[in-house]
């Protein structure tokens, strides 16, 4: 793409209009604490109409500094509205440390014009917006771009065909990929497919609607989630068909030609716009952010990762003061040259249990594996068994679930959660090793590689790595889910990610491997038939049997306060 010139002193001068931000966003502004202070007082225009790529109106509205001088401008694009939370966030407090902010509404959302249809008129969209800011006397021809959640993805989609003014971008808890949103392995992300749902549908009509509707669902949760068959169950919260959210959930398969075109990841793997990446350990999203960082730093992008204890919610609540101030920084470095507030290394990283935060060149750090094998008394172990014979089994009822607890959700009932009673469920397998003598540090991807058997011959495996502390509560770390279609009397083998991780076994804490056959509603039933799980009215009881050789295997990160040693259960 070409550059535009663009010559400040050739435009018509620029006379700020007298506006202010909206009352609600200052007084949400008034209340937030350790961030920097501002710089300039924050002028608005609200209500300014870009024409999208089919000639549909986008509102938008400008923040900018109520001072003299040339400002860099970023980006925002939203499907949420733009109003709280973005205003104040995104508008105000960007705009009052020197940029200009261009919130704008996404087609057929928050009145613009047209009508939404997930991920597939972003990119054309951005690049639109990006045409108009060309004819501002205001714009200096430096751009930025951030935002998180669906606002990473239509960053990503305007980094398809970057425009010569992007300078940057900050994508924060973001997506790129609609369908690992929505599925893993084919089984349904139920409860964050509903949760999406209600947020696209009503958050961007304003606070009270958004409120009633996510209320209406947390009261019909139960009912919808166990409706026989699911398809269309979610009306009853919704208030009407939602034809994008049928097409997500009735396409389980990520070969469907469904789902063509629907991911901008590619963008990364040739992007030279610095981009800085932020997530947390609980984050529905976090397994995107790593697959994008490792494709920016295979492409030799400068790119910045920053990993707290956050959820996808808690990140931007919690963690705003540690976010802002990472994206800020980022930003000043690469639109206005101030390269003083970026930390000297690449990564930073929360690691869990030790509670600190670590610096790092890189993440992972090329970790050495630990494997840890399942035993049948029900210890986890460093002795690696012989043979193949069958360990133990399990029952999994799709009428009486295994239920969720904490984890990757986009709801607020996210994260870290003390498992003790739902491992004492007779569907859930545990394995624990014995009392550490020495801290350990498991840093990097986690993953199970098990040999089960199943008398159905279809069936869901969720396997989870949980720290068990000295009084016995054991709190979850990371997890992940596949599905099995065995074949024959055998054991089938199937290896399941369980996502990333950065957190540190305390001396006298035992490391305890979870297995199940599902976290309801977190993913929809297995019906145990082979039927889609939207489609099925019959259920099925599934026995699944672990085999001798089913593995856990941890990534010891360098800088590990002790290597694993060879611990054996105890007597």
């Amino acid at each position: 793409m070409t550059s535009p010139t663009h010559d400040a002193a050739s435009n018509p001068a620029w006379t700020p209009p007298p506006g202010k931000p909206p009352l609600s966003s200052r007084m949400m502004r008034s209340i937030w604490r350790n961030l920097p202070a501002k710089r300039h007082d924050v002028g608005w225009q609200p209500g300014l109409v870009v024409s999208a790529a089919d000639g549909s109106p986008l509102i938008t509205d400008h923040y900018f500094p109520r001072a003299a001088g040339d400002f860099p401008t970023l980006l925002v694009r939203s499907p949420y509205g733009r109003g709280l939370p973005w205003s104040p966030m995104y508008g105000m407090l960007f705009a009052e440390q020197g940029f200009h902010v261009v919130l704008q509404s996404c087609r057929g959302t928050g009145g613009s014009g047209g009508q939404f249809d997930l991920w597939r008129n972003e990119a054309a969209d951005g690049q639109a917006t990006v045409a108009w800011l060309r004819e501002q006397p205001w714009f200096n021809g430096t751009l930025g771009t951030i935002g998180p959640s669906y606002l990473g993805y239509v960053q990503w989609a305007l980094a398809l065909d970057p425009p010569p003014e992007l300078k940057a971008m900050v994508v924060q808890v973001g997506l790129h990929d609609p369908y690992a949103l929505f599925h893993t392995d084919g089984a349904l992300h139920l409860e964050n497919a509903l949760l999406v749902g209600v947020g696209m549908e009503y958050q961007h009509r304003g606070m009270a609607p958004s409120l009633r509707a996510t209320l209406r669902l947390q009261r019909r949760l139960r009912e919808i989630v166990t409706a026989q068959p699911l398809r269309g169950a979610y009306v009853s919260a919704l208030g009407r068909e939602v034809p994008w959210l049928d097409g997500v959930m009735t396409h389980p398969e990520a070969d469907d030609p469904y789902w063509v075109g629907a991911s901008p990841g590619e963008a990364a793997e040739r992007l030279s716009v610095p981009t800085s990446l932020i997530t947390g350990w609980h984050d529905a999203l976090v397994d995107q952010t790593f697959e994008q960082y490792d494709r920016l730093r295979r492409a030799g992008c400068e790119t910045a990762l920053l990993v707290g204890p956050w959820t996808h919610t808690s990140a931007l609540q919690q963690g705003w003061p540690e976010v802002f101030a990472e994206s800020l920084a980022w930003l000043r470095a690469h639109l206005c040259g101030d390269r003083s507030g970026l930390r000297p290394t690449t990564a930073r990283v929360h690691v869990g249990g030790e509670n600190a935060w670590r610096d790092l060149d890189d993440y992972p750090l090329s970790p050495v594996t630990a494997s840890w094998f399942s035993s049948p008394d029900g210890h986890l172990t460093r002795q690696a068994p012989t043979g193949n014979a069958p360990l133990t089994s399990f029952r999994y009822d799709p009428a009486d679930p295994t239920p969720s607890l904490g984890g990757r959700l986009l709801s607020r009932t996210a994260g870290p959660r003390d498992n003790s009673a739902l491992e004492a469920r007779d569907d859930v397998l545990t394995f624990t090793g014995p009392p550490l003598s020495e801290p350990v540090d498991v840093i990097g991807p986690v993953t199970a590689r098990l040999r089960v058997s199943t008398d159905t011959g279809y069936a869901d495996v969720f396997t989870r790595l949980c720290d068990v502390d000295p009084q016995g509560r054991s709190t979850n770390v990371c997890d992940g889910l596949a599905q099995l279609r065995t074949v024959g009397e055998g054991p089938s083998e199937v290896t399941v990610p369980m996502s990333y991780t950065a957190h540190r076994f305390a001396a006298g804490h035992r490391m305890r491997w979870q297995i199940s056959g599902g976290a309801h509603p977190r993913y929809a039933r297995n019906p145990g038939t082979g039927e889609p799980s939207v489609d099925a009215k019959t259920f099925t009881p599934i026995r699944t049997t672990l085999h001798a050789g089913s593995v856990l295997m941890l990534p010891q990160g360098a800088g590990a306060a002790q290597p694993f040693g060879d611990h054996q259960p105890d007597a």
